[in-house]
């Protein structure tokens, strides 16, 4: 997207400390901190990346979020899985363009935006209307109108059933996945995969024990670690933070029924 900002663009801005501000950029308006204020318009015509200064003298990177970024900043109604669970979950899920998924536990939309942008199709369960209505919100801001074709979301309670039939995978954000696997047996295809993000790991092994039979294959539970390293010519380093547990991924392909 190589154009000049504009009105109506999510801008990411980041001060000398990397403190970072997620805005939208709309005629009339001025951002705001401590530090002054900058009025939008100062932006539009811009390219991505211009170095703009408050009243009070603060610069300030203008840049076009990712989605790592917008799934870090934007509103939220539920806890979201962070970015380095939402790769491996698409991963290991094998999701691309036309793959049908069922989602239930839709949250605030970061794993939805992270498979609509991969290409799926979804059809998403969430038993919370404000939910409901935030994730789609969400969707709509940063992937635009189109992508609510393929995002088909439901009020209802994925414990009590699965009404759709051959679907390619099932993703699961609920304290009780377990209770749908059952459930999953029916909706996915044969070959299809089912994989659960859960906290503890007393749920993962929950879970693991409902899958325990000729129905599924290749079962396995894992988790993801993100750690940075601190590099400043030879001074070489782990950071002294990491992102460590967050969840446990598991993970598993349905065999054909005899």
């Amino acid at each position: 997207m190589n154009r000049p900002l504009a009105y109506g663009d999510k801008v990411l801005l980041l001060d000398n400390k990397q403190r970072r501000y997620l805005i939208t950029l709309a005629e009339g308006a001025e951002f705001h901190t401590h530090a002054g204020l900058v009025p939008h318009a100062e932006f539009v015509g811009k390219p991505e990346g211009v170095v703009l200064k408050s009243t009070k003298g603060a610069a300030y990177t203008a840049l076009r979020p990712t989605l790592e970024d917008f799934v870090l900043e934007m509103p939220r109604g539920a806890q979201v899985i962070y970015p380095k669970d939402l790769g491996p979950i698409c991963m290991l899920a094998d999701i691309g363009p036309g793959v049908r998924v069922l989602e239930s536990g839709v949250g605030s939309g970061a794993l939805s935006m992270t498979m609509l942008r991969y290409g799926a199709e979804i059809v998403g369960y969430e038993i919370r209307e404000d939910f409901l209505n935030r994730a789609r919100t969400n969707v709509r801001s940063f992937l635009g109108e189109e992508a609510l074709d393929r995002y088909h979301l439901h009020l209802r309670d994925c414990y009590e059933g699965i009404d759709e039939r051959d679907i390619d995978r099932v993703v699961l954000d609920l304290p009780e996945p377990w209770n749908v696997v059952p459930h999953a047996v029916h909706a996915l295809r044969p070959g299809g995969i089912l994989i659960a993000y859960t906290p503890s790991i007393t749920q993962a092994a929950q879970t693991r024990e409902v899958m325990a039979n000729k129905a599924w294959s290749g079962t396995r539970t894992l988790e993801v670690l993100h750690r940075g390293w601190h590099i400043e010519g030879q001074a070489v380093r782990p950071d002294h933070r990491m992102v460590a547990h967050t969840g446990f991924l598991t993970h598993a392909r349905l065999l054909p029924s005899d």
